[in-house]
């Protein structure tokens, strides 16, 4: 049940964070700044590919580790931690060989996907302690 509420939990909290983010962020920031590398349309599968892996990742790496401590500040730590490799990964990643991505989007997504992260990852850990341990 641990892992099941812990998955669960980070889940919902991930994708209604960050689709109010996305909501919020698309057309003011992304979609300037990309222009006609962006699509029209999000690719759905893929998508949901990402929101269904991503919660794993900071269960495992963040939520679960803290849960074995009992320590808060780890799952934000952790989370945040997780958040930061993995969004700089792919923002770097997107610098280095897409022509319109620039730096000050880097630093933006990245300090987003290491907020988001913590964010996650302390809910997560919260509402497993409370529902599951």
């Amino acid at each position: 049940m641990i892992y099941v509420t812990a998955y669960l939990s980070t889940l919902v909290v991930f994708v209604a964070v960050d689709m109010a983010w996305l909501g919020t962020m698309a057309s003011r920031l992304y979609r300037p700044t990309l222009g006609d590398i962006m699509l029209a349309t999000v690719n759905l599968p893929a998508g949901i590919a990402f929101y269904l892996i991503y919660p794993v990742g900071l269960v495992y790496f963040a939520i679960l580790p803290a849960l074995k401590s009992g320590s808060l500040s780890q799952a934000i730590l952790s989370g945040a931690l997780f958040g930061f490799f993995t969004y700089m990964t792919y923002d770097l990643t997107n610098q280095a060989t897409l022509r319109n991505w620039t730096t000050q989007l880097t630093l933006i997504d990245a300090g987003w996907g290491t907020l988001l992260g913590a964010i996650a990852a302390a809910t997560g850990f919260w509402v497993t302690l409370k529902l599951a341990v």
